[in-house]
């Protein structure tokens, strides 16, 4: 795969697609986990596919949107579907989790309807559920990028925030931190990860990269900043070793990199049970 890097376009996008989001989905993971909101991954990746499937019906009828590439619409419904489930979990203040549940069933039956409407979409089924190494483009690594800077510089100038926030809610409420403010912008962040994800590990798949490696990081870290960046570690050598794989085998990409993860789960693990790796309760590290 190293020579044909220097030879085919498509194949360096990929590459720099999935060390990007080997980065980026860990680290927005390691808050998502620590909130306990790990399945709110799975709601707005399907909300996504139903954004990316209603373009590409679109594109059909319409010559903008035949154009359009539809990640752009996938994640704006990705986002706006964030934004339903910061207001449902507002609706059942003690039911918070039911919002999941029913944004998920949204997202699941919009999509089956555009894709049944739809008479033959420009590309196949399976490349939007379990990710495609061609599927990737030029304007999709510039919109990639794009969210991982925001990410990035929105972790680095809310982290305190963001940290107390995960740990104690309550608390961070009454210490005066503008705790809704915070959590819509977070869920925003969390929505543009997700759609930006799915062209390499699909929609069915992209909450696994999100949430396994930082649950392999728990296992034997002591301190939030450690799962952060051995959740990354972990990201980057499943994105990375599963697109190698994957295109080596010919297979997509999304499923491997899964794959990939659960090893690397399963082997911290094993470390853990033959005593060469210990859990430790990962503590709060704010001033």
């Amino acid at each position: 795969m190293i020579t044909d890097l220097f030879t085919y376009s498509f194949l360096r996008y990929a590459f720099i697609a999935a060390v990007v989001i080997g980065f980026t989905a860990p680290l927005i993971g390691s808050f998502v986990v620590v909130r306990r909101m790990s399945l709110i991954a799975d709601a707005l990746s399907h909300m996504t596919l139903a954004g990316i499937s209603f373009s590409l019906f679109l594109g059909q009828y319409i010559l903008l949107f035949s154009d359009l590439n539809p990640l752009y619409l996938g994640t704006l419904v990705s986002v706006l579907a964030a934004l339903g489930l910061n207001w449902l979990r507002g609706k059942y203040v003690h039911f918070q989790e039911l919002s999941i549940p029913i944004m998920m069933s949204a997202g699941m039956g919009l999509s089956a309807i555009f894709i049944s409407l739809s008479r033959g979409f420009s590309i196949d089924l399976s490349t939007l559920l379990f990710g495609s190494i061609s599927a990737v483009s030029l304007s999709d690594i510039w919109m990639i990028l794009a969210v991982a800077g925001f990410t990035l510089l929105i972790i680095i100038v809310f982290y305190k925030q963001l940290l107390f926030l995960s740990f104690d809610e309550e608390q961070a409420k009454v210490s005066g931190l503008p705790s809704t403010m915070l959590h819509v912008l977070f869920m925003f962040v969390v929505a543009l990860v997700i759609a930006v994800s799915m062209r390499i590990v699909g929609t069915l798949l992209v909450s696994s990269l999100i949430t396994l490696p930082v649950a392999a990081a728990l296992r034997f870290t002591s301190s939030f900043k450690q799962t952060i960046l051995w959740s990354i570690v972990f990201g980057e050598v499943a994105t990375i070793g599963g697109l190698i794989l994957a295109y080596e085998l010919d297979v997509a990409p999304g499923g491997v990199i899964v794959l990939l993860a659960v090893m690397i789960l399963a082997v911290v693990m094993l470390a853990e049970r033959l005593g060469l790796a210990r859990k430790k309760e990962v503590r709060y590290e704010g001033n």
